[in-house]
């Protein structure tokens, strides 16, 4: 296509988008309802998909498409919907000019009211590509959403789940202040998301992320503990977590033994999570190391006299290791006997 084609097909794309965006702005509620399908398709149906959100969303149609959001309609309101979700993909300008125009509050009003879980769904969905963009978090998190996202964590479809994990994940990782605090209700369903998901996987980073929020309060601690199989799900991701989730777990165990060592000390113990802590103070983050190194303190034998702290003790290891196997496999060896040692230290320190 040379610059003469290209120049004739563009001025007949802008036409169609000034065609449509007259209808949406001027028409009546039908010519409106095909006009938000016309936008959600021409959006979805072409390669230069960017440049057209950026002329919808110059051309004026994101405010009548955020008051159909408000329509008796269930249609109207499904349609514009999907029409701002695809004016919102990828374009900061387009989800900033959406919450601009008003369209936060009758969001959360789909998540409170709306019977029908598509249309709930689509909500959820719509917060959670609105909440990526950082001027909108302040607006969000103010609007009442926070709560309803949490109650949708227990029913919902996957896929709304996933949404509404990674819409809280958005909205605590802001900048502004205050810090967010999430109810501690909402450890349960977090916990039971831990459990079916890949501990490596990207979603395991969130939902960790959200349960170290939850442990920072003496609610949030009774709440995780309480939640079925919750020390061993944290346990397990330290296992077989990334850098991230496993940081996060390690923090969360930390924080319940530090909130009361003699009553979830034996707890995490019979969970098993010697082995993975151990392996954390060699492969993990720098945080996550000291953290490791802290509760295995916390674990080992209540008395502090007797007490021989994790660094001396891995040091100790290393050297015994180093002269058994030399400096190749000094490294796997240590791992075995520190866990050797910690776990007899701790057999024989058990109250």
């Amino acid at each position: 296509m040379d610059e003469e084609e290209k120049d004739i097909w563009n001025r007949k794309k802008q036409t169609i988008i000034d065609e449509i965006s007259n209808k949406l702005i001027n028409g009546d509620v039908p010519t409106k309802i095909q006009a938000a399908r016309e936008i959600r398709s021409m959006i979805r149906n072409r390669n230069n998909s960017g440049k057209i959100r950026v002329k919808f969303g110059g051309a004026g149609v994101i405010q009548p498409l955020v008051l159909m959001l408000c329509s008796q309609q269930l249609e109207a309101r499904e349609v514009s919907l999907l029409a701002l979700l695809n004016l919102a993909s990828r374009n900061e300008r387009n989800k900033e000019q959406i919450v601009t125009c008003g369209a936060i509050p009758p969001l959360v009003k789909l998540l409170k009211f709306e019977i029908t879980s598509n249309l709930r769904e689509l909500a959820t969905a719509a917060i959670l590509t609105l909440s990526a963009a950082p001027n909108n978090k302040p607006t969000i998190s103010n609007s009442g959403a926070i709560p309803l996202l949490i109650q949708i964590l227990s029913c919902s479809s996957v896929q709304g789940r996933v949404d509404a994990v990674t819409a809280l994940y958005n909205l605590t990782t802001s900048k502004e202040e205050p810090t967010i605090v999430l109810d501690a209700t909402a450890a349960l369903p977090l916990i039971n998301l831990l459990k079916e998901c890949k501990k490596y996987s990207k979603f395991a980073e969130k939902t960790t992320s959200l349960i170290e929020i939850i442990s920072k309060s003496p609610e949030g601690i009774l709440a995780i503990t309480n939640a079925r199989d919750g020390i061993l799900t944290l346990v397990e991701t330290i296992e077989d977590g990334s850098l991230v989730s496993t940081h996060h777990a390690v923090s969360v165990l930390l924080a319940l033994c530090m909130s009361s060592r003699s009553k979830y000390r034996e707890l995490i113990l019979n969970e098993g999570a010697i082995p993975g802590l151990l392996r954390l103070t060699v492969d993990g983050t720098q945080e996550a190391q000291n953290k490791a190194r802290l509760l295995l303190d916390l674990l080992r034998d209540s008395t502090p006299e007797k007490r021989v702290s994790s660094s001396v003790l891995e040091k100790m290891v290393h050297e015994i290791a180093a002269r058994v196997d030399g400096s190749e496999k000094t490294a796997e060896t240590a791992k075995i006997l520190l866990q050797d040692v910690v776990q007899r230290s701790m057999n024989m320190g058990t109250p």
